[in-house]
């Protein structure tokens, strides 16, 4: 008689047979791709409480135990403020995915809250600090987040109707700040609502975002509300019912950028005009 699987089994075994074509294998493709992890890599898988990053660290955990490349793993939460409720839900569903959480308190939601305005772009900027800090302190090279293919795309469309910038978000990139520290985004090319199916199939409920008042954002399970990024949400939700692949199309069209089609771009900080190569053919020519 075959043993009885424990519930975080049985949600890894969801992983690796259901969902192994939507996730597993974008995770491993994604790692692979970028180059994500080396041998001998520590990596502070951060957990915010949300699905993307709990899945992320379940996924990083699972590939730990057969990967050829050996690497550690510190799972990391800070509590930035969260109300009792909230932190009581993360670290439950810690317990049922079998994630060793290392949790740290920070007064961070204290400190946004009394700058008043949109306090999200402090808010955010210093929950990385923290973490790039701590993890540092607990010998990590590395910082994983829980970033989706959904977030790069939403990221690019954001840039370009409200920030007047075509910009992109990378699959991994070097700390200015914390010397010898990167942060690596294994979910690159998972799509959201793979994530979501994978949620509801295993009957797992996360908090839907990394702030004191979760309980009072107006959202659904597919994080809709009220800000810039869930418009693009609803945008591109709006744009798949003409083109199924326009996801796959923005993202594919960071990866396959013609500069020479642009009459200005920035790198390493310094702003350049298609002008500086219009007159130096000319004098060439």
């Amino acid at each position: 008689m075959a043993r009885e699987l424990e519930e975080y089994q049985r949600i890894e075994q969801s992983i690796n047979k259901k969902f192994h074509k939507t996730l597993w294998r974008p995770f491993v493709n994604a790692l692979k791709q970028y180059e994500m992890i080396q041998a001998g890599d520590r990596i502070a898988a951060c957990v915010s409480g949300g699905k993307d990053s709990f899945l992320n660290a379940k996924l990083l955990q699972m590939l730990q135990r057969h990967s050829d490349v050996p690497f550690e793993l510190v799972f990391l939460q800070m509590n930035p403020g969260y109300n009792d409720e909230n932190q009581k839900r993360i670290e439950e569903n810690a317990k049922r995915l079998q994630i060793p959480l290392t949790v740290f308190e920070t007064n961070i939601f204290e400190v946004t809250e009394s700058v008043g305005g949109a306090p999200c772009y402090l808010c955010a900027r210093m929950r990385r600090g923290y973490l790039y800090s701590r993890a540092k302190e607990l010998g990590c090279n590395k910082i994983a987040l829980g970033h989706h293919m959904d977030d790069v795309t939403e990221t690019t469309l954001m840039g370009m109707f409200y920030g007047s910038q075509l910009q992109a978000m990378l699959p991994k990139l070097h700390s200015r700040n914390f010397e010898g520290m990167t942060l690596i985004r294994p979910l690159y090319c998972v799509r959201e609502d793979d994530i979501l199916a994978w949620c509801r199939y295993n009957d797992l409920r996360f908090i839907r975002c990394a702030c004191r008042f979760t309980a009072n954002c107006d959202q659904d399970e597919n994080g809709n509300g009220g800000s810039k990024r869930k418009e693009m949400k609803t945008l591109l939700r709006e744009l798949r019912k003409n083109n199924p692949n326009i996801d796959r199309s923005i993202f594919n069209s960071i990866h396959d950028v013609h500069l020479d089609t642009f009459p200005g771009y920035k790198t390493e900080g310094i702003w350049h005009s298609f002008q500086e190569h219009f007159d130096r053919e000319e004098k060439d020519g």
